[in-house]
């Protein structure tokens, strides 16, 4: 959420921003709404300093007649109090519902675009997997090395289901204890958070109010999380940090819900796109410093390349349009790997930053060194995801034998074992 005196001051960036990122919002409008706002708590707060001083007034040595008439003209002030107090909370539904509406502005190095076809490449990494052998596809690698079981996981959950078994569970495992000890050496502190959490959280993040069909919800009316960032950026809710205390930095790991909804012309068979994963997420909240999110958004993508480079899998990255970025985002990088059976590349996670949109939903603020009281800024990225990234490296690290040689930084974590057969 973006703050209203900014807004105001700069309707023309917000406007231009909105429309960047091609989301339809009306700046004048919420404005107009603001100013209704504005005036009718005006007119509140003067009614209750009336009432305030007549009170007084009755207090003191005053004959019964002439209390009885101040009496008397308290009750039609208050009756205007309670007049204007519900006009000022059907104001305020229709303002905080335009105020949700207003997207974050987008850095000006974000290229234009209208979709992720417009996305702009920024960086290729290692060599496209060359095979002297027909190469074939996860699914059918991995079903053969009983490493999934998709049959039987469509019989439990429906399209997206499927059963890790085996060595597709081992691989996981040896995926997960290596990111841990990769991220915590850049003194990243685990969490393991929640993974169902309140409502309020979603609109907190910014993945409310438009995300609200990509949700699973509970009869209670919680949600099940799509990202560790969401009850990351909960953990300080509402709380008031030292600046000395700043940067915190969190690896969350959490398990994933996402109901895809409207993915349907996207899907793909087998692990790229399912209801159910697991993700380390990396989490940084910092001091009130455009340089400093830049800085460090840098430095969280460069973690997550890193990872993908020591895996030594093939990937690229990109700098997302204006009509890829979500409400909160200010800038977005996507890092991608080659999957060679489709030989295209596909998104392995993202590196974000958004200046204090998040944290002002949030509520997540910190005393400077000169006693002022700010919005902390927010960013996150991907560690790693499963069961996505297994995708790229059964397909890159396959052989003709239709065994699969296990990365090299992973084999410790599965018993010294080079193959998967």
């Amino acid at each position: 959420m973006l703050d209203i005196k900014f807004i105001r001051e700069n309707k023309d960036i917000v406007q231009a921003g909105a429309k960047k990122k091609h989301v339809d919002v009306d700046i004048e409008k919420l404005i107009a709404v603001d100013d209704a706002r504005l005036q009718t708590l005006k007119a509140v707060e003067d009614l209750r300093a009336e009432v305030n001083k007549v009170s007084l007034n009755i207090s003191r040595d005053l004959d019964s007649s002439a209390k009885m008439q101040l009496i008397e003209e308290m009750r039609v002030v208050k009756e205007d109090i309670k007049s204007h107090e519900d006009k000022l909370k059907n104001i305020m539904e229709e303002w905080q519902g335009l105020m949700l509406q207003v997207p974050n502005v987008p850095d000006m190095t974000v290229p234009e675009g209208a979709s992720d076809a417009d996305n702009q490449e920024i960086k290729v990494w290692g060599e496209k997997t060359v095979f002297d052998f027909e190469p074939k596809d996860h699914v059918e690698i991995m079903t053969a090395l009983k490493m999934v079981d998709f049959e039987r996981g469509t019989k439990a959950h429906g399209f997206r289901g499927y059963y890790l078994t085996g060595a597709g569970v081992e691989l996981s495992f040896a995926l997960w204890n290596y990111a841990m000890e990769f991220f915590t050496k850049k003194n990243f502190n685990l969490i393991m958070p929640p993974a169902v959490i309140k409502k309020t959280d979603f609109f907190g993040t910014g993945h409310l109010p438009a995300g609200v069909d990509d949700i699973y919800w509970t009869q209670d009316g919680d949600g099940l999380i799509a990202t560790a960032e969401i009850p990351l950026m909960a953990f300080h809710s509402g709380e008031i940090l030292k600046e000395e205390d700043l940067p915190k930095k969190y690896l969350g790991f959490s398990p994933c819900f996402r109901r895809e909804a409207g993915a349907h012309s996207k899907d793909v068979k087998g692990l790229i796109r399912v209801n159910e994963f697991f993700k380390f997420e990396q989490l940084i909240l910092c001091e009130a410093s455009h340089e400093t999110s830049v800085k460090l958004h840098e430095e969280l993508n460069k973690n997550f390349e890193e990872f993908i480079e020591s895996l030594v899998l093939p990937y690229r990255t990109i700098t997302a349009c204006g009509g890829d970025l979500g409400r909160g985002h200010v800038k977005m990088y996507d890092v991608e790997a080659w999957v060679p059976k489709e030989g295209k590349y596909r998104e392995l996670g993202s590196a974000s930053y958004f200046h204090d949109f998040q944290s002002r939903r949030c509520g997540i603020r910190y005393k400077d060194k000169e006693g002022k009281i700010k919005y902390t800024h927010s960013l996150n990225a991907t560690a790693v995801a499963t069961p996505r990234i297994l995708v790229s490296i059964i397909e890159n690290y396959q052989q003709s034998d239709g065994s699969i040689k296990i990365p090299e930084v992973l084999r410790k974590y599965m018993g010294g074992k080079e193959f998967i057969k």
